[in-house]
């Protein structure tokens, strides 16, 4: 086996699509599968150990389609790259005993007994769920400089691990068809595996080698990463920022760095620049990263004044830390702006937040949408009224509802 170390180099999306597109019958090269059913008080009800290739194929299917999801979602918010502590690579580290549990190939049971109970100590969740673990010998194919795969040029096999974690649930009560009856009665209900709510790949496939300094993590809810189950499971300190958690540190550093000068025009360019940079960057393989300096800069193309920048490096620290870094697609939204006050919510399309702006009319601070011809309210087009605008001299109609 090659074994190429890259300490600060990430799985990216080219990377994960490789490997999932190994889960076929087709591409497989899954060794073994070893599998344990945990009740809602943490007992161990039945386990799999077998090989892969002895399942029936309608299993196999099934099996093909929980490891795809376990590496599916968007990196930097469903799946994390994290990285090994060095205390975690010596002996009785976690990295060490996951090293040691792949390198079995999942044929040493006390490991295998020793990798669920960590699990079951670890794992938060109050219901049965079902462990899947897997071990993979794939034979990485050559690129040519044009990207073609070249099957015979392979000098490096990547082994691993990939671990899905299940919640199994109880089907709902209900009626159903008896074929052989012919009739209609009572269906009975079933414990049912669901699409796995955890899970991880160890080691990372970082530009297409074996990378044992690090492991990606996979979280279906990306604003419950669960860091204690990461800590304590894995043993890595250093879990970036769940999504969710991202934005509100990003807002709260907005908020703090502009002060009274936080209007609606500085959020809106903000807003522009971040969706600009992220469409001029959707082709790359690895997701757009913001930290201290890029976060600034971001700042400085948005048009915030200078004397607000003085004191950036300070607020940056107390709301996100000197070494926390932002993903683009977790802290802006592409897909609309969104204004809203105590009473009213409003969504733009992103590219139409020009539309709208502050204006003060009558004494009061007032949203001012320009309109076309056409509006609906509930589903019901309505009449546009027209009114002589004042700042023409009456010379031309403005818009307004």
């Amino acid at each position: 086996m090659l074994l190429k170390e890259v300490m600060t180099a990430i799985m990216n999306k080219k990377e994960v699509s490789e490997i999932r597109k190994q889960y076929t019958p087709e591409r497989c090269t899954i060794s073994r599968i070893c599998g344990c059913y945990i009740d809602a008080e943490k007992n161990i009800k039945t386990e799999l150990k077998e090989a892969f290739l002895s399942l029936p194929e309608d299993d196999a299917f099934k099996y093909f389609t929980i490891f795809k999801k376990t590496l599916s979602g968007t990196l930097g918010r469903n799946l994390l790259n994290l990285d090994f502590p060095l205390e975690e690579e010596k002996e009785g580290g976690a990295q060490e005993f996951l090293l040691k549990l792949r390198d079995s190939q999942l044929k040493d049971d006390e490991l295998i007994h020793q990798f669920y109970n960590r699990i079951i100590e670890n794992f938060d969740y109050g219901e049965n769920y079902y462990i899947i673990l897997i071990h993979v010998s794939y034979d990485v194919p050559g690129k040519a400089s044009d990207g073609m795969e070249m099957y015979d040029a392979s000098d490096n096999v990547y082994n691993y691990i990939l671990c899905s974690i299940c919640p199994v649930h109880l089907s709902k009560p209900g009626l159903g068809y008896n074929i052989e009856k012919n009739c209609i009665e009572n269906r009975t209900q079933d414990w049912i595996v669901d699409q796995p709510v955890k899970g991880f790949l160890f080691p990372c496939f970082n530009d297409r080698y074996t990378d044992i300094h690090s492991m990606l993590y996979y979280t279906k809810d990306a604003a419950k990463l669960q860091e204690d189950f990461i800590q304590n499971m894995f043993g890595c300190s250093r879990i970036p920022l769940a999504a969710d958690t991202q934005k509100e540190t990003f807002n709260a550093l907005l908020s703090d760095t502009l002060g009274e000068d936080c209007d609606y025009d500085v959020i809106k360019n903000i807003h522009e620049t971040l969706n600009t940079r992220l469409e001029e960057f959707k082709d790359e393989p690895e997701p757009l990263e913001l930290g201290r300096q890029e976060v600034r800069r971001l700042l400085e193309d948005s048009g915030v004044p200078d004397e607000k920048l003085e004191e950036f490096e300070q607020h940056y620290n107390q709301c996100a830390g000197e070494t926390t870094s932002f993903l683009a697609s977790n802290i802006a939204n592409a897909r609309g702006f969104h204004i809203e006050t105590a009473d009213v919510v409003v969504q733009v399309k992103p590219e139409a937040a020009d539309l709208v702006e502050t204006r003060y009319i009558d004494g009061r601070q007032c949203l001012v949408i320009a309109i076309n011809e056409h509006v609906e309210v509930n589903g019901v087009s309505v009449r546009v009224l027209q009114d002589k605008g004042e700042e023409n001299g009456g010379n031309e109609f403005s818009n307004t509802l």
